[in-house]
């Protein structure tokens, strides 16, 4: 699973965070910088198109590689062909360039479905942790090479070269998927009838999840998705305007890996280090509070960095608080969307969530850009900060919603 994981986690920096700075040195207006978020919405709604993933086969080539493989070779090759695309057309042609930005993330969203149900289908329960970790450090791997490795190369050769070589990449999911074994199909008494037509079976998968979570949560359904649906607005409408930023002050591509990027990512993994000791010695509500706080900190820290000398130490103080918060604050609010779902629909009702969690965020970072033009960067950060003290707020309404729920139970 480590090299599916490093296949499905290498594009998406790709489109996301090391794309704003080809943009940004390319000159592109950080309006237009700020729209390309948008792109990172397929993500968020791949949800929409997994059950057509999950029945559809694709002719020959399923009969050939079987129905998961056959999706996750096509994910792959679509992949590869939107990158070498981005590659050959360059920013200059920002039309079609965005066209294959798109095509990229939507092959890589299809992509992560596939991966997600041949890795539950191809191991019994007891093995899907090993699985899901295997999958996880891949997964990192490829944010380290997509992320600081794809600065280094633009630094050292160009943009088109970057692409290329992390084009080539996507061929260590290739070879793998190709010497792999086809999962065995799901057994005649698992709770999807495969003999269903396409509408029943995306009903079977969508509705009854989601009445489940409106029957167990009555009257409070409403608010928890509210809380989902706001809480990561503060870091995820930042996020896009970070590395132009840094450009911006004069930081270069190779101290942007070194810092943001490597660094960064040690940084992440010790605040969600941190957040799972004190989820499991604690109330989980503890940290989720806490960590809301400390990313919303961390973007008036970037707003300190605003009109001062580019110093590595002031980089490294900023990217030291804002990854730790980072990951601080994610791994206990995906502990708190754990917790939210069913046994008897994990799967389909954690999709939603993370939906949920990631949609409205990309949505109105499109729209970072404009505040950046409009008020400058200082303004964007805090106004960045603030957006995310209403989902700080309802925790303590989320932890007397729990407390009431409990005592119900009893």
């Amino acid at each position: 699973m480590i090299p599916l994981g490093f296949s499905a986690g290498l594009p998406f920096l790709l489109v996301f965070s090391t794309l704003t700075v080809w943009l940004a040195e390319s000159g592109l207006s950080r309006l237009a910088i700020g729209f390309f978020a948008w792109v990172g919405i397929t993500y968020s709604i791949k949800v929409v198109w997994a059950p057509v993933v999950d029945s559809l086969a694709l002719g020959p080539l399923t009969k050939l590689l079987g129905r998961r493989r056959s999706w996750i070779l096509l994910g792959q090759f679509g992949v590869v062909i939107g990158l070498v695309m981005m590659a050959l057309l360059g920013p200059q042609n920002i039309f079609f360039f965005s066209l294959a930005a798109l095509l990229v993330a939507f092959f890589s969203a299809t992509q992560d479905v596939s991966i997600d149900a041949y890795r539950i289908e191809a191991a019994i329960i007891d093995h899907q942790g090993a699985m899901t970790a295997a999958y996880v450090f891949g997964y990192r791997l490829a944010l380290l090479v997509s992320g600081a490795g794809a600065l280094y190369a633009a630094d050292f050769f160009s943009w088109q070269i970057a692409y290329f070589i992390m084009a080539a990449f996507m061929f260590v999911g290739i070879f793998t998927i190709l010497s792999a074994e086809e999962p065995s199909s799901p057994a005649s008494s698992a709770k999807v009838d495969y003999s269903l037509g396409l509408y029943e079976r995306i009903r079977f998968a969508l509705v009854k999840p989601i009445s489940n979570f409106f029957q167990r949560y009555g009257n409070y359904a409403f608010g928890i998705l509210l809380f989902v649906a706001i809480f990561r607005l503060s870091d995820i409408t930042m996020g896009i305007m970070a590395n132009p930023f840094f450009i911006d002050l004069g930081y270069t591509k190779t101290d942007i890996a070194n810092i943001a990027k490597l660094y960064g990512f040690f940084m992440t993994i010790l605040g969600a280090f941190v957040c799972g000791i004190l989820v499991v010695r604690s109330s989980l509500f503890i940290p989720l509070f806490f960590g809301g706080i400390a990313v919303c900190l961390s973007n008036l820290l970037f707003a300190f960095l605003e009109g001062i000398e580019p110093e590595i130490s002031y980089l490294v103080m900023i990217i030291s608080f804002d990854n730790f918060s980072g990951g601080f604050a994610s791994t206990a609010f995906i502990a708190y969307l754990s917790s939210l779902t069913d046994r008897s629909y994990t799967a389909t009702q954690y999709a939603l969530f993370s939906s949920l969690m990631t949609l409205p965020g990309k949505f109105f970072s499109g729209f970072s850009g404009l505040l950046v033009e409009l008020l400058g960067y200082e303004t964007f950060f805090v106004l960045s900060s603030l957006v995310g003290l209403p989902g700080v707020l309802m925790v303590v309404w989320l932890f007397s919603v729990r407390s009431k729920m409990v005592s119900r139970s009893q």
